[in-house]
């Protein structure tokens, strides 16, 4: 059976999943459909991914079994007026708005139509993003499925309750934030110590990058690396001892705490 997938907004986000479940080969890019605003974005999707594109966002969804909603929150009130009477309870609809609940786009649908809601992060741009999910009131573990199977094309996903949603913004969502922060400190710390900046930033950057690979395939608590890392007296613990004084710890959790927060606020 033809499998067919269409994109309400055709931004970075939308085109990471494009680029993701092409490279993955779960969808054909004649099966791909994208609408947009922007002729031309649509012209360059097209000509990149040999996509099919619509200016018409009811047209578009009439030819498609997943629609994904990809537009910025405050377009979401206009775009499902526009779509709320093509959907049908057959198609399911994935969300990636920023804030906007299941219950939110369900109130617009007459019909029982499927809706989830994803929250993925930026390094989905690299395919290598953190996908969280939710599953509204009409939707069943086989669209659960079909979710799961097009966000792994872009990264990790993981099934959570929707009244998480908001911790997993200030945590997953907001996170790529913190560690540029983080990776940028290193770099500076490096620079003082007469690296070039160049140099220092592959430095942190790799450095990053090889510590999470190492944590996610050795199974690794970081608590363990730490100290596998840390000798008596040597030069890791000396620093540690300064991150410690600084408050490092508390300051990351206080981050994802008010991020957390913040993303209540918006819903209100």
């Amino acid at each position: 059976m033809r499998k067919t997938i269409g994109f309400i907004g055709g931004g970075n986000m939308g085109e990471a999943i494009v680029k993701g479940i092409l490279k993955s080969k779960l969808y054909k890019s004649e099966d791909i459909m994208i609408s947009d605003i922007r002729k031309e974005r649509l012209e360059y999707l097209k000509n990149k991914y040999q996509v099919k594109i619509f200016d018409n966002n009811p047209e578009m969804v009439k030819e498609c079994q997943v629609v994904i909603l990809a537009v910025k929150p405050q377009n979401a009130k206009n775009v499902l007026e526009e779509i709320k009477d093509v959907m049908t309870s057959d198609q399911l609809l994935i969300s990636i708005m920023a804030g906007i609940p299941t219950s939110f786009i369900e109130d617009f649908f007459s019909k029982s139509i499927p809706i989830i809601r994803v929250m993925p992060n930026t390094p989905a741009l690299a395919l290598a993003g953190m996908s969280a999910i939710s599953l509204g009131i009409f939707a069943n573990d086989g669209h659960s499925q079909i979710a799961a199977q097009i966000f792994k094309a872009i990264g990790e996903t993981v099934i959570v309750p929707e009244t998480l949603m908001d911790a997993v913004t200030g945590l997953s969502g907001s996170g790529p934030g913190y560690v540029a922060v983080i990776i940028e400190a290193l770099a500076d710390g490096g620079v003082k110590m007469g690296l070039s900046r160049d140099l220092a930033l592959k430095l942190a950057i790799q450095t990053v990058l090889g510590t999470a690979k190492l944590l996610k395939e050795a199974n690794l608590h970081p608590a363990q690396l730490k100290d596998m890392v840390a000798s008596p007296g040597g030069t890791t613990i000396a620093g540690l001892h300064m991150m410690e004084l600084g408050g490092i710890r508390g300051i990351l959790i206080g981050a994802i705490e008010a991020a957390t927060k913040r993303s209540q606020e918006l819903k209100e």
